[in-house]
């Protein structure tokens, strides 16, 4: 991928002030746009598609909670150090594809997330249902708009074209690796099985890493995060720091809903975390059956890309 913007009209100037009466806090609190109706707010739905808890794990009888446990037990089992470095090495090349984000959208019409026990839609329309329902609450923030458009792109790594690698290499929750394995995870119990879990230079508190060391510094369990993540810093994106942060960490759940591994963290990281607590009400909660219209919506986010025109995944190409 690749993304250098022409233009860097991507930050809004509220988001430069940082003022304080508009200060983000370390909690649940999301602040609406001063330009949002109390009609036109995105409201968080009580249950999932499924009609169930969001991220309910607890399940052991239902078929696709069966299915989100076997795909972590895989997961944890596999994700080491040596692996997450071997994947940062071949990929870090971006030399997989050549493509304009929308088709990268559209590609993901052919991804359903396993890990994912709230949704079994296509990923586009999960794209499109964050973005807008942030659009609804943000509407002076393009740079949000682009940022959860665009945070998900990377599970186009279990497609062929992008070697095709497995769903416990792409997609659900994420952690660091070379550092012990935090409560925190979900199903934790089955890194037990991680040839990482006993070895003396992973497997305590910081590991391989310091206290305050910030999460730039940290490996990160792979896929798909890490490697948007990558494909937009390598490329020179001016997208402002708590959208990278975003796109790298809204995957990382034991950090920004369990509190955990804050110790890794520096103030660079705490600054932009309130920007994370943000974006997640709308990455996890507008999951629903209530599809976006493709073709309404399409405009406004080509819009956005044409600002970016050159904003290239996996070495985009121009529109």
């Amino acid at each position: 991928m690749i993304i250098p913007l022409e233009n860097p009209v991507l930050v809004h100037e509220d988001f430069r002030k940082q003022k304080k009466t508009e200060e983000l806090q370390l909690d649940n609190i999301i602040p609406m746009s001063k330009t949002s109706s109390d009609d036109d707010v995105f409201l968080a739905p009580e249950v999932n598609a499924f009609g169930r808890q969001f991220r309910d794990y607890a399940d052991a009888n239902n078929e696709r909670q069966k299915s989100v446990e076997e795909f972590y037990k895989t997961q944890h089992t596999n994700q080491t150090l040596d692996f997450v470095k071997k994947m940062r090495h071949e990929y870090g090349k971006l030399d997989k594809m050549v493509m304009n984000i929308w088709e990268c959208c559209e590609l993901l019409n052919e991804v359903v997330d396993e890990s994912d026990p709230d949704l079994d839609e296509p990923q586009i329309q999960h794209l499109l249902q964050s973005a807008e329902a942030i659009r609804k609450d943000y509407p002076d923030e393009d740079w949000l708009h682009l940022t959860a458009l665009i945070h998900d792109l990377g599970k186009v790594l279990t497609l062929p074209q992008f070697g095709g690698l497995p769903q416990w290499a792409v997609v659900g929750d994420t952690f660091p690796v070379g550092c012990a394995f935090d409560e925190s995870n979900i199903h934790h119990k089955y890194f037990m099985e991680n040839p990482d879990f006993n070895n003396p230079n992973y497997n305590t508190k910081t590991g391989i890493y310091s206290e305050g060391c910030g999460l730039e510094n940290v490996f990160m369990s792979w896929g798909h995060d890490d490697y948007m993540y990558l494909v937009a810093k390598e490329n020179g994106s001016t997208l402002p720091s708590a959208g990278l942060f975003i796109i790298r960490y809204h995957s990382f759940y034991p950090l920004h809903k369990a509190g955990g591994y804050t110790h890794l963290m520096n103030e660079g990281d705490k600054d932009n975390l309130k920007w994370l607590h943000v974006f997640n009400k709308y990455d996890l909660y507008s999951k629903s059956k209530v599809q976006v219209d493709v073709e309404k919506a399409k405009p406004y986010y080509m819009s956005l890309i044409k600002k970016v025109r050159n904003f290239t995944f996996i070495s985009f190409e121009d529109e």
